[in-house]
């Protein structure tokens, strides 16, 4: 966050992209700035060939304690950057969205689904794909907001969601909670497969839809999570995590998985990475990153 772009660190090589295609260039620099700063953004898409927009105040539960937040980050950041990819003639977009933004509908979740947001960070990415679609219709731009499901994978240590937090928890020897009774369903999508999901819309380009729904389309039940979780710390630690049970939060959908068919046949989406396979990856990744202690 803050005003104006600075150079926090030194430029790195990156010798691949997704599928190992090649990338167009080969070094990367970060920038630091605040999504929400026209200047800053205008800055950073000054001769890009595309932009992918995932900044975002993110989590349901911090969205009932603070909606008016959620909103200026993510439908004023969401305009913002759409904004900066008109003025400086940026062809592609790519946008992170969300389920919640369908929010509690019968599932499996679809594009042709009338959304029903129950929260506001729900309603706050709903905001962010009508902004989408505007900025297609309206400038030609082309935009396509993704609705990632819950994503998960290495590279993860920063994030609160839950099978970042579940690890996090098991790797300090702490005891997991589950809010509800754990029959509660969700649709896990592994961030290399999540990858190959922007990497397709962007090169679809105009051909693209506005929205798509991007997940792994399989329905996993939080208590069969925990107990693929349970088996890594077993085998890897030598010990299960305990289990608390709590009254269910607000704004939680109780089933939620999604149909991706028409990313399928529109991008050629085709997950790859079964749960329990990328659980164990993102497990490893997160031990290896770990102190040697008594909790690990």
């Amino acid at each position: 966050t803050g005003a104006g772009l600075e150079e926090v660190a030194p430029v790195v090589p990156l010798e691949r992209g997704p599928a190992g295609r090649p990338w167009s260039e080969d070094r990367v620099g970060l920038l630091r700035a605040d999504v929400r700063d026209l200047d800053a953004m205008l800055a950073a898409c000054e001769g890009a060939d595309a932009l992918v927009h995932l900044a975002a105040s993110t989590g349901i539960a911090d969205s009932l304690a603070d909606p008016l937040g959620h909103c200026s980050a993510n439908v004023l950041g969401t305009v913002t950057a759409l904004e900066a990819c008109r003025r400086r003639g940026v062809a592609r977009c790519v946008i992170a969205s969300s389920g919640a933004a369908v929010g509690d509908v019968p599932p499996p979740m679809h594009e042709g689904l009338v959304p029903n947001p129950v929260s506001p960070y729900g309603a706050s990415k709903l905001a962010t794909e009508a902004y989408c679609l505007a900025y297609r219709g309206a400038f030609g731009l082309a935009a396509t907001a993704l609705r990632f499901s819950n994503v998960y994978g290495p590279h993860s240590g920063h994030k609160t969601s839950v099978v970042a937090g579940f690890i996090g928890r098991i790797l300090d020897g702490r005891g997991l909670t589950i809010y509800g009774d754990g029959r509660q369903t969700r649709d896990f999508v592994f961030v290399g497969d999540l990858v190959e999901a922007v990497w397709a819309a962007l090169a679809a380009g105009r051909t693209a839809r506005g929205v798509y729904q991007i997940a792994s389309g399989v329905e996993t039940p939080i208590n069969d999570l925990f107990g693929m979780l349970a088996d890594l710390a077993e085998d890897r630690l030598g010990r299960r995590p305990a289990v608390e049970y709590r009254p269910a939060r607000p704004g939680e959908v109780a089933r939620n998985f999604a149909d991706i068919s028409l990313a399928r046949k529109d991008l050629g989406f085709a997950p790859a990475t079964a749960l329990r396979q990328g659980l164990a990856l993102t497990f490893d990744w997160f031990l290896a990153r770990r102190p040697p202690g008594p909790s690990t």
